[in-house]
């Protein structure tokens, strides 16, 4: 039998380089599912990021602002179960938007569940106009000419504004 906190706290991780409309369609989704849900920047040394740390939590805590139940943290050099445990998480929320993605977190889940068996993985599956959305996709929409246009609609309005000052500053 799995023991389920008083609290019902979820843990939302990923880079977040940075947020999209898709990540705030989770993150949106998942608030209202749980007490209280953890928005973790996961941080990977062995990855270049475009935006720091502090950065991509100043970006997740402009879009989350009116969600009470929601907090930005960070994790590095640590499995996500292991951080979920730690925070007193009873749930790890992923967002399947394809079949590979779903075999993936499949195998992520059950892996997850020989670490910390108290655990689950709840999966949200985004609707059609976030399925392909990445962060990846979105800055490599960055620099040709019409990028401002193109990207705006796969942004949350306070990310898409950082990005503009971002690449008017030169960086």
């Amino acid at each position: 039998m799995t023991h389920t906190p008083a609290v019902r706290r979820a843990v939302y991780a990923g880079s977040f380089d940075p947020p999209t409309n898709g990540h705030l369609w989770m993150i949106r989704q998942a608030q209202c599912l749980f007490d209280e849900l953890i928005v973790a920047i996961g941080v990977n040394p062995d990855k270049k990021s475009t935006y720091s740390v502090d950065e991509r939590r100043s970006m997740l805590e402009d879009i989350t602002r009116e969600f009470p139940n929601v907090r930005v943290s960070s994790f590095e050099n640590r499995f996500l179960v292991n951080y979920a445990h730690s925070i007193n998480a009873g749930f790890i929320i992923r967002g399947i938007r394809s079949g590979f993605d779903y075999e993936y977190e499949r195998t992520i889940r059950y892996i997850n569940s020989d670490l910390q068996p108290d655990i689950a993985t709840v999966f949200l599956m985004p609707p059609r106009e976030f399925a392909e959305v990445s962060s990846t996709m979105v800055k490599g929409l960055v620099g040709p000419q019409g990028w401002r246009d193109i990207i705006r609609r796969y942004l949350p309005d306070a990310v898409y504004r950082k990005i503009l000052r971002d690449h008017e500053n030169g960086e």
